[in-house]
């Protein structure tokens, strides 16, 4: 069986920064080899390989220097290294002979680009404006071609201009929902008349589209509208509204043509954003909107999450540039929303216990009030009567003893006696608080038993673990089935009578685009030589480690174990680390069958009692030899205490452990003990399995001259948490030429703040003076102290980042790598790749037939190594998108790379393969994985760093790396945040987040 990825609270990866004071000697330039294609070769040596893939890579350009202006020197401390013997040098060449030998650390700010690519001049522009992403250089050809199926389905362009107005709504309201309601009335009131017979388009805020003009420039209306969502005690009353419609622009479909034929490189947002809301408006009008997604109760019958919310289902829809025209991209969506329920249900759901019988404790109401607050909920007491009001709090007292002033006189009524002298409505459970709706100032009481929740609310807090797998059940759909339903979707929305689409003549295809694509081959794996398979091919995706050994598997002589599961027997713990212990040497380490004290048994509410008291008890052992590795046995629902180990161990005792769950002690399996293998030699500093094309230098743009690939990503906060940080994190190489080891870094920085604030810092230290630093110069000098080589071609993975963010990220980070590299050497400017990688996306591929069995893997999906970069991708720009494993359950989600920035000057077939390789080197399981995995380690690395956060990390203070020291003192957004606790170093050196 493969190995697959765990799906448990087990291990992430890490390995902080290592504080180098060495700095670098110019590297050796090598010539480039070529790509060896299929099947292992008689001998790793280049030069006798055959070429099947079509790889061979273009001599390296170097029409230019890149300069870094001059700065103050710091006085970082330097060693000269030797340049290295290792068998992929062939020729020494000195790269910049102008350069100093040391490299020096400055203090500059700014970095001018003087490279030369093609025959263009490369300088980094200093705004948007003059950005221009990478174009494609051609369309990839290796691999075996195949036809798939995508979920995008063309769109006709109009051939007229469309024509923007100003929407002024006084008095002002906030509300997307009111304002449409507003408009639709002016529009069925005033369209056969001074609209001209117009339909138009509203985006519910400030724009109004039409196609043609209004026959005026300027016109205010008047609108009359009865508001249903008026006060406890008014009649409901008819407001009037003065809306004035201003003419704004033009919007050239011209420019669009221009644009989706390849002739501008600047796409006209304004058209595409009108074309967007026009194909929007009658499923706004039809369904439930949230985002780009719509959904409704009728689309599919909701399905209970529990705790008083269910799944509903809906679709989400988009228009995109692509090379085959306008795309609509039509796909399926499911989302929680709260159940429409008597309030008392709901309650009673939440706190899963009967509410009649027995009083609310302050923990309960708390649970209450936060699952409430925001809720819009309507009366049920008063008949046809249903008014809609938002909960703002709940009371602290319960109904009965609820008294309010009724007049001037301060004559007090109870809410009981005015509920029931008023609307007849005897309030039954009077031990109950009430619902408070309304502002402070004037906060209105409502009995729970009088309140429904209105339907259509979308739940945006975080789902428990049984609400997530019960989501999960209802979104998993197979390839042929979700296909199905998209297309059902696309006939049930009928756009070509879709009175709107008419209006502006937009005409939509039924059919899913048809596409070309290219399965790209898999990599041959390299093992060691000790064991019977010394090579492998994986097959649709995976491989297992039968007959294998890891090809540098890590010596475990002291360990430790810590059980806090107490349905777990000392001799039944025993047993399982026997297991575990047999398992790692016959999978290549070499593990001592004993641990150095005998397995402890702990409370999970004593953790850090316990965890000191085995170091310090194996440290007497050892006579103050390190533990080289501590096996936690942990309950299966386990709370806060696997965040909390973790942080005691990395950042406190200096450990690196090890986590397994009771459920996988009492049942053990093979599978899971060689996964488990797996992470625990990585995490000891150790390679599972390396290319085999990598070892013996085959890789174009990589294996040739020293190369660091480096992959970052930042993870936000939860919905409604307001206040905490999000967690930056970058991981780069830090093997050459294997490129299988990463080492990583995490920062704690402004609250949903994108662009990564530590790439490159600057802060004056009293001694010093101006001190560089940051994550991407920290991992450049520790790629140079663990190869002997520095880094001259950097290739960089960027994950996380949306499409409205592509400009902004590119030039903030891309310049903070440039000042990176500079403050190191003067004129050290290697070569930069920036590539996003996207997950959430909505694009899908499909297999031409089902029935087929040989296009697609054991799950109905297509064949991992699948590439799109035709019909479907951008117009001009270099993207594409890759399917690089394959399916487990429900349609895999293709990840979709886009090249910005490439000095490297990557053929397609070039990044394209390299990524897909990268793909089957990730270290936690036997299977190749969706995303490239300096990315995947990155996300892991910042999900790990959150478990480091104290409780008031929420406070303002002042930003920092994981290193604990202060990294400047300019703000990071509108506020600091504290730093993340420091790392020990053991920790730091190994991937301990796997």
């Amino acid at each position: 069986m493969p190995i697959r990825q765990m799906k448990d609270n087990s291990e992430q990866h890490l390995v902080i920064k290592n504080h180098l004071q060495n700095t670098m000697n110019p590297i050796q330039r090598t010539p480039k080899t070529a790509q060896n294609g299929k099947g292992p070769p008689a001998g790793h040596e280049p030069h006798n390989t055959k070429q099947s893939h079509n790889h061979t890579s273009p001599p390296t350009k170097n029409k230019g220097r890149r300069r870094g202006r001059g700065g103050r020197k710091s006085d970082q401390g330097a060693v000269c290294m030797r340049p290295s013997s290792r068998h992929c040098t062939v020729a020494q060449k000195p790269v910049n002979p102008g350069s100093a030998d040391i490299l020096a650390a400055t203090s500059n700010g700014s970095i001018q680009n003087d490279h030369n690519l093609s025959g263009m001049e490369m300088g980094f522009p200093t705004s948007s404006k003059s950005l221009i992403f990478a174009s494609r250089p051609g369309f990839g050809q290796v691999g075996t071609k195949c036809i798939v199926k995508a979920n995008h389905f063309f769109a006709e362009l109009p051939d007229k201009d469309l024509n923007q107005y100003d929407v002024t709504i006084t008095p002002e309201v906030t509300s997307r929902t009111m304002n449409r309601a507003i408009m639709a009335e002016l529009v069925k009131l005033y369209k056969g008349s001074v609209l001209g017979m117009r339909l138009p388009a509203y985006d519910g805020r400030k724009s109004l589209y039409t196609a043609g003009e209004f026959p005026f420039s300027w016109k205010e209306f008047s609108v009359k509208l009865v508001d249903e969502d008026d006060g406890i005690n008014g009649p409901k009353r008819e407001r009037e509204y003065k809306v004035v419609v201003k003419f704004v622009a033009r919007a050239n479909m011209h420019h669009l043509g221009q644009f989706l034929a390849g002739k501008r490189a600047d796409a006209p947002q304004e058209a595409l954003q009108i074309l967007d809301i026009v194909l929007r408006e009658l499923s706004t009008k039809r369904y439930c909107p949230i985002g780009r997604s719509f959904f409704s109760p009728d689309i599919r019958a909701p399905q209970r999450l529990g705790d008083g919310l269910e799944s509903w289902c809906g679709f989400y829809q988009s228009i995109r540039p692509t090379q085959m025209g306008l795309s609509l991209n039509i796909d399926m969506a499911s989302a929680a929303f709260i159940e429409p329920l008597p309030v008392i249900e709901f309650v009673a759901q939440l706190l899963g216990k009967d509410l009649l019988s027995r009083p609310l404790s302050d923990s309960d109401r708390v649970k209450i009030k936060k699952a409430l607050r925001g809720v819009k909920v309507e009366v049920t007491h008063r008949g046809n009567v249903r008014r809609k009001y938002r909960v703002s709090g709940l009371t602290s007292q319960p109904t009965r003893e609820l008294v309010f002033p009724v007049d001037d006189n301060s004559t007090m009524k109870s809410i009981v006696e005015y509920f029931q002298e008023m609307y007849g409505f005897t309030i039954q459970h009077t031990h109950l608080p009430c619902l408070q709706v309304g502002n402070q100032r004037k906060a209105n009481y409502l009995p729970m038993e009088a309140c429904k929740i209105v339907e259509g609310q979308r739940y945006t807090k975080r789902l428990n673990e049984r609400q997530i797998t019960a989501l999960l059940k209802v979104t998993c759909q197979r390839p042929r089935d979700r296909e199905h339903d998209i297309l059902q979707t696309v006939q049930h929305n009928a756009y070509n009578q879709d009175p709107y689409a008419k209006e502006f003549g937009v005409k939509i295809s039924e059919k899913l685009a048809s596409v070309e694509a290219r399965i790209l081959p898999a990599p041959w794996l390299k093992y060691h030589e000790t064991g019977k398979e010394k090579d492998c091919l994986p097959q649709v995706g995976q491989w297992n480690m039968m007959n294998k050994k890891m090809i540098n598997g890590m010596t475990v002589s002291r360990w430790a174990c810590i059980n806090f599961s107490r349905s777990v027997q000392e001799s039944v713990a025993r047993g399982f680390c026997n297991e575990l212990a047999q398992m790692c040497q016959v999978s290549g380490m070499e593990f001592n069958p004993e641990p150095v004290i005998p397995i402890y048994s702990a409370r999970p509410e004593l953790v850090e009692k316990a965890l000191k008291h085995v170091y310090n008890a194996t440290m007497n052992k050892t006579k103050g030899k390190e533990l080289e590795l501590l096996l936690a046995i942990l309950p299966d629902n386990n709370g806060s205490l696997y965040g909390d180990l973790k942080r005691i161990c990395e950042t406190d005792l200096g450990l690196i452990s090890q986590c397994c769950l009771t459920k996988h002690v009492f049942k053990i399996s093979k599978q899971y003990l060689a996964n488990v293998a797996l992470k625990i030699n990585v995490k000891t500093g150790g390679r599972n399995t390396v290319l085999l094309d990598a070892i013996s230098c085959r890789i174009p743009l990589v294996s040739d001259i020293p190369t660091i690939i480096f992959g970052a990503d930042v993870t936000h906060p939860e919905n409604g948490e307001d206040s905490s940080p999000s967690i930056a994190a970058v991981v780069a190489s830090q093997d050459w030429p294997e490129v299988t080891k990463y080492a990583g870094l995490v920062c704690a920085q402004a609250h949903r703040q994108e662009l990564i604030q530590d790439l490159y810092k600057t802060w004056q230290d009293p001694v010093r003076g101006t001190v560089s630093g940051g994550m991407i110069r920290d991992l450049l000098v520790s790629f140079r102290k663990a190869t002997g080589q520095k880094p001259l071609r950097i290739i960089f993975y960027r994950d996380g980042v949306s499409e409205g963010q592509f400009y902004q990220v590119l030039l903030y980070e891309l310049d903070a790598i440039r000042k990176a590299c500079a403050s190191l050497e003067p004129n050290y400017q290697p070569p930069v790749t920036f590539i996003v990688v996207q997950k959430r996306h909505h694009t899908r591929l499909f297999a031409n037939s089902h029935r087929d069995r040989s296009s697609t893997d054991k799950s109905g999906n297509i064949l991992p190594g699948t590439v799109v970069d035709s019909k479907i991708c951008h117009p001009t720009e270099f993207d594409f998108y890759l399917c690089s494993h394959a399916g487990i359950q429900g349609t895999s989600r293709p990840a979709h790379y886009h090249v910005l920035w490439d000095e490297n000057n990557f053929t397609a077939d070039g990044i394209q393969s390299l990524t897909n390789n990268l793909c089957y080197t990730y270290a936690r399981c036997t299977r190749s994985v969706s995303v490239v995995p300096p990315a995947y380690y990155a996300h892991l690395a910042a999900f790990r760093a959150r478990f480091y956060m104290e409780p008031e990390m929420q406070e303002n203070g002042l930003n920092s790396c994981s290193n604990g020291q202060a990294k400047g003192t300019r703000a990071v957004g509108e506020s600091g945040v504290r730093p993340l606790p420091a790392l020990k170093e053991n920790v730091k050196r190994v991937m301990f987040y796997c």
